[in-house]
């Protein structure tokens, strides 16, 4: 979680996915979704629904949990971002 919070830019070996949690935790909402808006993979998609989560867009945010193959998550915005971290980080 170091590459996350330490730095002024994202690591370069941060995937995509990881590197919009980065955005997001510095409050670039829109520079953290323009990243994987287009993306298909996996981990993309389970934090594309997150990122539509937290903007409200709840019906978006299902979708996207579904097409990850997930249940929308239910608890708070902050322990879904450290999970996607943690599961992402692996």
């Amino acid at each position: 979680m170091d590459s996350l919070t330490g730095h002024k830019e994202p690591p370069k070996v941060l995937d995509p996915a990881m590197k919009a949690l980065w955005y997001d935790y510095q409050g670039k909402w829109a520079l953290a979704h323009n990243l994987i808006n287009d993306l298909s993979d996996q981990r993309s998609k389970m934090v594309h629904a997150y990122l539509h989560r937290k903007e409200g867009d709840q019906s978006n945010a299902e979708y996207w949990y579904r097409a990850a193959g997930k249940k929308p998550f239910t608890g708070s915005l902050e322990e879904e971002w450290k999970i996607l971290t943690t599961e992402l980080s692996d």
